[in-house]
């Protein structure tokens, strides 16, 4: 809230950062994508070199595809960003659904892993003792 004298303007800048915009803005006020789940670990690529303006992309969006142009997980491109994960998901779904990026998420069982009924038996064993 705004102390005597303050303006509205003040609440939206941060002295070390500048101006605040808060993540349900960048995202039109979205919580879910459009589309897909988009794993931490989940590898992204941009399918085009440049997006352009008239794309009615927003500036998150754009940045996103320039970032992807080598490919990088959801974690990191939310880190280079500075934007919370749940902010580039759903920027992800919509980038997804323009067929912008290509999403490859990561497989259900790593190879060489055993699958969850021989960490529940491992369970069971243990509180067996």
């Amino acid at each position: 809230m705004s102390g005597p004298g303050e303006s509205a303007e003040h609440e939206w800048v941060d002295d070390h950062a500048g101006p605040v915009v808060r993540p349900y803005a960048v995202t039109g006020g979205r919580a879910r994508p459009v589309t897909g789940t988009f794993d931490l670990i989940s590898l992204v690529t941009a399918t085009r070199a440049e997006v352009g303006s008239e794309s009615g992309l927003g500036p998150e969006h754009v940045a996103i595809v320039g970032l992807c142009q080598r490919i990088q997980s959801v974690a990191e491109i939310a880190a280079h960003l500075d934007l919370p994960v749940g902010t580039v998901r759903v920027l992800l779904g919509d980038l997804a659904a323009r067929s912008l990026v290509q999403v490859r998420e990561p497989r259900a069982t790593p190879a060489g892993l055993p699958d969850d009924s021989v960490f529940e038996a491992v369970i069971n064993g243990l509180r067996a003792l």
